[in-house]
């Protein structure tokens, strides 16, 4: 039996159960990144037996693989701090790793490794995304089972200064955090953009009633086929006698004009720089005007001034201000005057 509907002025099969809306969702959202770098007041944990941290460090280390900019200002500080190093009670690999904690984290804990006789006979740094304190002044170290505990006559503590806490230290860097988290998640949200076939972008709206099942199955099928590796190809969609109306793409945001990826990308690295009071000409940055970004000698031996002998003098003084650790043992840095190549 036929009915005509004179509103479409089509005829319907009475018989012939009606299509429901379909929706195809091109790909699940996923979360970019969570920041776990938010300050938080530390508290003494009785089950733990130890204060909490101001900020996750796990979140700390891992931001150092998330981010081109602040990954390679951390090396390169370690790197310059090191590279004076001439003898002492730390070797050089256990050196490198105190000061990229120190760097990290804003604080280090080193290790005074006693002989049978009591005497510091060498120096250790202690891992410090495991480091915890206790309110009897105690060091533990956290692992499976349970900690290892170190008095504090056995640690030499070195931190940087946080107003807010005086049981941890805070890295220099922390007001650069979300900028670098920014700078990350819009590298990640571009490579995904391409790769997982979210770069349609939009909705694709079909109305033709001319547009059978088949056909329907058909353009879904290669929607979710376009994913990956040869998503960009265009698909044809041919409805014989349709609706010049029935298929449209609706766009719903063009990222190559509106996500100003590439002022994010700048803005947040300059941020980056900032934090780390780190030149922008020995960051590898591209300058954007005819001036470039000066000469790096310079620009070197300032830094080292204002930023690695601090820290190189701070290491020496930790260690031989400690009455216990005998002359051979304290961190000898080169006297190398930093004036060359400054006028």
């Amino acid at each position: 039996m036929k009915k005509y509907n004179k509103r479409t002025a089509k005829r319907i099969d009475k018989d012939q159960p009606a299509k429901k809306m379909s929706v195809l969702r091109f790909g699940k959202p996923e979360p970019v990144l969570t920041t776990g770098t938010d300050y938080h007041d530390i508290w003494y944990d009785s089950n733990a037996d130890h204060y909490t941290l101001p900020i996750d460090r796990l979140a700390l280390a891992q931001l150092i693989n998330l981010n081109g900019q602040h990954g390679g200002i951390i090396h390169a500080r370690k790197n310059m701090i090191t590279s004076d190093y001439q003898h002492g009670g730390l070797n050089h690999d256990d050196l490198e790793a105190g000061v990229f904690d120190f760097l990290t984290f804003g604080d280090v804990a080193i290790l005074k490794v006693r002989n049978g006789w009591g005497e510091v006979a060498s120096l250790v740094p202690l891992p410090g995304l495991y480091m915890r304190m206790r309110k009897t002044g105690e060091f533990v170290v956290l692992q499976d089972g349970e900690p290892l505990v170190y008095s504090p006559d056995d640690i030499v503590f070195i931190k940087m200064y946080d107003p807010q806490q005086h049981i941890y230290g805070l890295p220099d860097y922390i007001g650069g955090i979300h900028s670098a988290l920014l700078n990350s998640e819009a590298v990640i949200f571009r490579r995904r953009y391409y790769h997982n076939g979210a770069h349609t972008g939009g909705i694709l709206y079909t109305r033709d009633p001319s547009m059978t099942d088949e056909m329907e199955e058909e353009i879904e099928r290669n929607l979710a086929d376009s994913k990956g590796i040869g998503n960009f190809s265009t698909i044809l969609v041919n409805i014989p006698n349709g609706d010049p109306e029935g298929v449209k793409f609706i766009q719903m945001g063009d990222i190559s004009a509106k996500d100003e990826f590439a002022n994010i990308k700048n803005i947040s690295a300059q941020d980056v720089l900032n934090a780390h009071r780190f030149p922008a000409g020995l960051a590898g940055i591209v300058p954007q005007n005819t001036a470039g970004l000066g000469d790096p000698e310079k620009a070197r031996n300032t830094y080292r001034k204002d930023e690695v002998l601090p820290v190189q003098r701070r290491l020496m003084a930790a260690i031989s201000n400690d009455p216990e650790i005998p002359a051979h043992l304290h961190l000898v840095f080169a006297a190398e005057t930093t004036d060359k190549g400054a006028a």
